[in-house]
């Protein structure tokens, strides 16, 4: 029961697959299984039915995957001429990014030697996120700042998913239903022309 895409529609991704790849199915039903999709593949969700989602791919093909997994896209691509401010280069993210996982191994290395309790190992380690994918010159870097997951092929970086809940259309606020965590959900968002 999968749809092709329609001609004249583009395609538009509002979701990536989650990094370890997620699997599919011909119809929303478990028991008609296709090709599992790659790990971070750009796809666009047309339908949402329950917790199922219609993907659709740049390729036109179409699936059913479990939709609370997918990994929302910035609605907005950057504009403008070149990248935006502050993610010209991704020295600066890596660095952040580094010295997180420093804090987070000496952290480890003390509890490992018996000089942190569970407890204590928590609290220092509590609201650390740290994401760093790297693919050959390609550059997945998590900016735990901004909530957002950018991506780069050399000196340049852009926005590439985020994490951060949507504004309230009326408000321009952002949604308080949910309890703080210490750090943000990954956002779903409705398909194009659904609130």
């Amino acid at each position: 029961m999968s749809r092709t895409k329609q001609p004249g529609t583009g395609f538009r991704p509002t979701h990536v697959v989650p990094p370890d790849g997620m699997p599919a199915w011909e119809a929303p039903d478990p028991g008609r299984p296709t090709v599992p999709l790659d790990g971070l593949l750009p796809v666009e969700l047309v339908e949402r039915l329950g917790d199922w989602g219609h993907i659709r791919c740049a390729n036109g093909w179409a699936a059913w995957v479990d939709g609370r997994l997918l990994v929302a896209v910035p609605q907005d691509p950057p504009a403008g001429e070149g990248p935006p401010a502050g993610t010209e280069d991704p020295r600066s993210l890596l660095a952040r990014a580094e010295q997180a996982l420093a804090d987070y191994r000496s952290a480890l290395e003390e509890l490992a030697d018996g000089g942190l309790d569970g407890e204590s190992f928590e609290d220092r380690t509590k609201g650390l996120r740290i994401g760093i994918v790297v693919d050959g010159e390609a550059v997945w870097v998590y900016d735990h700042e901004e909530g957002r997951w950018m991506y780069g092929e050399g000196r340049r970086m852009a926005p590439y998913a985020t994490d951060r809940p949507p504004a309230h259309r009326d408000t321009g606020h952002q949604d308080s239903g949910h309890e703080d965590s210490g750090h943000a959900a990954t956002r779903m968002a409705a398909p194009e022309g659904e609130l």
